[in-house]
C-alpha cells in the first residue's frame, strides 16, 4: 500500500479546474519530483496536500489517514518555501525552534532537536545569526532543518532551489537529497527544472494542464517518454518527419528521411507520413564521402566545454546535433561546410500524434 496517495483531487479556481482529478500513489521514503511549466497545477497540488489550499473534490491520504479535511498544522508535513519563509526578527535556533515552540515540546527537547537539525544541514555554530546575516544557500539550509525539525511524515518542497545561483543550486540538491535518505523522509519536490528533477528523484511525475503526463523514474521518462508533451518537454529534441515507403512484418518499416532510407519498428496504423522525435546528442555527423545519412550544412557550431553543439540546416529545416569532442574535433568541421548526418533507427522516438 502507498504510503501517501492523491486519489481523484480537483481543484477549481473561478469554476476552472486546474487540478483536474489527479492520482498518485507515493511510497514510503521515496523522493519525488513534480516537474511541469508554470501553470501546469504542480504548485496548487503541493498546496492541497499541506492543506494551505482545500481539495474541492477527492481525497489525500497518509499512511492508511484521510487528511485533506485537517488544518495545515494537523497534517504532520514539513514545507520549505520558494522565498524561504524565514522569521528576519528571529535568530537562526529560533526559527528552526518555532515548529517545536507551537507543539509545546519540552526546552531541553528543543534544544536538543535544534542542535541535531542544524547539525544536519552543516549549520552548527550558526545558533545565533540572524537571516541577514546568513547566505542565500545558508538560509535556505535553516529553512529545511525547520521543516525537519518538527519529524514529518511528508517533507514538501516548492521550487526551494530557484532563487540560487547555478553552482550553488548544484551543491543544494545534492545535500537535499543526502538529508533526504538520511531520514528516509517521503518527500515531494516541486521544479520547472528538467536537470534537477532527473538529477535528484526516484521518480518524476510530468505534469501538464492539471493532469499527470507521465509518471516514472528519471531514465524512462527521457528514454521512453509517453507523450509528445513529455518528449518535448523533458530534455531538447529535434522533431523530424518520415515519408513510410514500405510495410513488413513485426511492425518494420522502410521509412525515407530527406532522402535517406531506413528501417524502423514502430506502428504506423496506415499513415503516409510519421514525426519522429530525436535527441541532439543521438544525432551523428561524419565528414567521410559518400557516408551514410543524408547531408545537412553546418550553420553554426557552438563550443560547450566537453561537447560541442551543431546547427545543422536539411532542407531549410533546423537539426540540431550534440557530439562529444572526444568523439569529434570541432576544429575539422567548419560552418558552411557540408556533412552527412545520421542516426540509429531504435533512437527514434515516434510521436503520438495522428498525422
Amino acid at each position: 500500500m502507498s504510503y501517501l496517495s492523491l486519489q481523484n483531487i480537483v481543484k477549481k479556481f473561478n469554476q476552472v479546474e486546474v487540478v483536474k482529478r489527479l492520482s498518485l500513489d507515493i511510497q514510503q521514503g521515496e523522493l519525488i519530483s513534480f516537474l511541469g511549466p508554470s501553470g501546469c497545477g504542480k504548485t496548487t497540488t503541493l498546496n492541497m496536500i499541506a492543506g494551505f489550499l482545500d481539495v474541492d473534490e477527492g481525497r489525500v491520504m497518509v499512511d492508511g489517514s484521510p487528511v485533506h479535511l485537517l488544518p495545515p498544522n494537523k497534517r504532520e508535513m514539513g514545507m520549505v518555501f520558494q522565498n524561504y519563509a524565514l522569521f528576519p526578527h528571529m535568530t537562526v535556533f529560533n526559527n528552526v525552534a518555532y515548529g517545536l515552540e507551537l507543539r509545546k515540546v519540552p526546552n531541553n527537547e528543543i534544544k536538543t532537536r535544534v542542535a541535531e537539525a542544524l547539525e544536519m544541514v552543516r549549520l552548527s555554530g550558526y545558533e545565533h545569526r540572524y537571516p541577514k546575516e546568513l547566505s542565500g544557500g545558508q538560509q535556505q539550509r535553516v529553512s529545511l532543518a525547520r521543516a525537519l525539525v518538527v519529524k514529518p511524515k511528508v517533507l514538501l518542497l516548492d521550487e526551494p532551489l530557484s532563487n540560487l545561483d547555478a553552482k550553488l543550486r548544484q551543491e543544494m540538491r545534492e545535500e537535499i537529497v543526502a538529508i533526504q535518505k538520511q531520514v528516509k523522509i517521503t518527500t515531494i519536490f516541486v521544479t520547472h527544472d528538467q536537470e534537477e528533477a532527473l538529477a535528484i528523484s526516484d521518480r518524476i511525475a510530468v505534469m501538464n494542464g492539471g493532469c499527470i503526463e507521465q509518471v516514472d523514474d528519471p531514465a524512462t521518462i527521457y528514454n521512453q517518454p509517453k507523450t509528445d508533451f513529455v518528449s518535448q518537454f523533458i530534455g531538447e529534441v529535434n522533431q523530424v518527419q518520415g515519408k513510410i515507403l514500405e510495410t513488413f512484418e513485426d511492425n518494420l518499416c522502410k521509412i525515407n528521411f530527406y532522402g535517406n532510407e531506413q528501417l524502423v519498428a514502430v506502428q504506423t496504423s496506415g499513415k503516409k507520413e510519421m514525426n519522429f522525435f530525436i535527441r541532439p546528442e543521438k544525432v551523428k555527423i561524419s565528414q567521410e564521402e559518400g557516408g551514410k545519412g543524408f547531408q545537412t550544412r553546418v550553420e553554426r557550431k557552438l563550443f560547450l566545454g566537453s561537447k560541442t553543439r551543431y546547427i545543422l540546416n536539411v532542407k531549410e529545416k533546423k537539426l540540431i546535433a550534440d557530439i562529444s569532442n572526444t568523439e569529434l574535433n570541432p576544429n575539422h568541421i567548419e560552418e558552411g561546410k557540408n556533412v552527412h548526418t545520421y542516426w540509429e533507427p531504435e533512437d527514434l522516438l515516434p510521436s503520438k500524434e495522428v498525422s
